[in-house]
């Protein structure tokens, strides 16, 4: 066409070619800025699934691609994550893997203190969340793994044993892993100094084992000794029980309960609190101590049952648990329901998790509670501090600061995978919810954590949990007796802080239960 343009010709000239036509559209196209609905690409997914999940749900999975997949994702983020106009928008098509695309999905930015703004975007399996959610067992000996450091030296002890579990078991008397516990060895390896993948791998099968049925032998010492001790384990399907500990302590100024609730998670757990509640209130207790240390979260309502249980209708009625914040451009709904953003309140009833929702619920009609704290006091076992707070119960904290999350998200399946990203921030009766560095005791150094009366007090492992001995408890009661803290100890934020592995040094953390970092927002439905 140049040649005929300019007058050529000959026999050497050219001959023009047609253009080749566009090829075949394989998806859709990506353009900064521009989002289509997430449901356009629902379920679109690149393995479809079949048949029923454990709650008889059919799987709704079409046939689709990674792709869609990833469209969803971003479609997804950009309707429901609450700081959705902070996420860089990437083209879904310059990723092969759904999970590295989600992981980009998110904010950058810091809080006051320096630590990440949102430190808590992850997915996992759509049926391992399923199974957590309904309390199905899971391998493993029962027994809560906390690290002190997890890199060389590593530093591992057992912070409680689910009761009846292989952990909790009794050789002439003594358990097989006791509180305060710290592991040495596992199947012959090193626990404290190894270094090599190979090693970390055999580590990593014998504290985490896979299925039930497995023998793996622990090389232990038990607090206060200083002689180590052999363990054979059998690994057994365990279940988190959502009451761990529960007593009444008998004082000169009438009787305390003391309850050590580990978890708001599996459904099963709101006939468990219930039933505790249910317990004190008929001891006719006169003050509660609620143990949360190791209490990361999970259902919303169960927590906003338990602030009810504690302070009564005549402190909360009427008043709101929590109040959710969604992004900008959600308005007063939803944005994940499409439902108008109505105020959590202090459920007084069961709502049908393990109680019927004609079950009237205890209540204990406190205008004081003391909550027991570390830094794994996370998400909904804050937020009962932060809702009785609001209803103007007094909080005295013992312990730690919390982890610092008034943030919460629905749990979304999408094609076999169950992604959580933030979409929501709570706020109190009284509209609070900065409390991104947490919540701490008054005499804490801690700069930016939201004080409240109290006392700083380490986590002791030396002592079983509800032994009047064990430290926070013993300065508790002394707090109630005579309002008066024992000496802060030295660096308690930094105690229990992982130092960050190199290249030299290979991290072993704990594989936690999904729930422990969670508001989780789901109803039974």
């Amino acid at each position: 066409m140049l040649l005929s343009a300019c007058g050529g010709s000959g026999s050497n000239a050219s001959v023009a070619q047609p253009p080749a036509p566009p090829p075949a559209s394989t998806g859709p196209t990506w353009t900064s800025g521009v989002y289509q609905p997430a449901s356009q690409f629902k379920d679109r997914c690149q393995a479809p699934r079949t048949g029923v999940d454990i709650e008889g749900d059919p799987f709704p999975d079409r046939a689709g691609s990674t792709l869609l997949e990833n469209f969803w994702l971003r479609s997804w983020t950009n309707e429901t994550y609450l700081w959705n106009t902070e996420v860089v928008d990437r083209n879904p098509a310059n990723y092969s893997s759904r999970l590295q695309y989600f992981d980009l999905l998110r904010t950058t930015a810091k809080t006051p203190s320096g630590k990440d703004k949102d430190d808590f975007h992850f997915s996992q399996p759509t049926a391992d969340y399923l199974e957590q959610r309904n309390s199905a067992p899971a391998a493993g000996y029962g027994a809560s793994y906390g690290v002190l450091s997890a890199t060389p030296p590593r530093d591992f002890r057992i912070q409680y044993n689910e009761p009846g579990s292989p952990a909790a078991q009794e050789i002439m008397g003594v358990q097989n892993l006791p509180r305060g516990a710290r592991i040495f060895e596992v199947d012959g390896v090193d626990l404290v100094n190894a270094n090599t993948q190979a090693e970390v791998n055999i580590l990593n099968d014998g504290l985490f084992p896979a299925t039930a049925g497995e023998m793996h032998t622990f090389v232990i010492r038990d607090a206060g000794s200083a002689i180590n001790r052999t363990v054979m384990l059998i690994s057994g399907d365990i279940v988190t029980s959502a009451v761990n500990e529960l007593k009444i302590i008998s004082t000169p100024t009438g009787d305390v309960g003391y309850a050590l609730i580990n978890t708001f998670s599996p459904f099963a757990s709101e006939a468990d609190i219930a039933g505790a509640i249910n317990t004190l209130q008929t001891a006719g207790v006169t003050d509660a101590i609620i143990d949360l240390r190791y209490n990361g979260g999970g259902l919303i309502g169960v927590a906003a049952q338990l602030g009810y249980m504690i302070a009564g209708s005549a402190q909360t009625s009427g008043k709101t648990y929590e109040r959710l914040q969604f992004n900008a451009a959600a308005g007063n709904r939803d944005p994940v329901t499409g439902q108008i953003n109505s105020p959590i309140p202090f459920y007084s009833s069961g709502l049908g998790f393990s109680l019927t929702t004609a079950t009237q619920l205890p209540s204990l009609n406190l205008s004081r509670v003391f909550i027991l704290t570390t830094e794994e006091t996370c998400s909904a076992s804050e937020s009962v501090i932060n809702g009785l707070r609001g209803a103007d119960v007094e909080v005295i904290l013992i312990g730690g600061t919390t982890c610092g999350k008034p943030f919460g998200f629905y749990p979304q399946d999408n094609c076999g995978e169950t992604y959580y990203t933030i979409q929501f921030q709570g706020v109190n009766h009284k509209d609070f919810g900065d409390y991104t560095d947490g919540f701490a005791p008054q005499n804490s150094s801690d700069a930016f954590s939201v004080k409240a009366p109290g006392c700083v007090v380490a986590d002791d492992f030396g002592h079983e949990l509800g032994d009047e001995n064990e430290a926070l408890l013993a300065a508790t009661l002394n707090y109630r007796a005579t309002g008066s803290c024992p000496p802060p100890p030295v660096m308690l934020a930094a105690a229990r802080i992982a130092v960050a592995p190199s290249e030299a040094q290979i991290e072993i953390m704990p594989r936690k239960n999904i729930m422990d970092s969670n508001r989780d927002m789901r109803m039974p439905h």
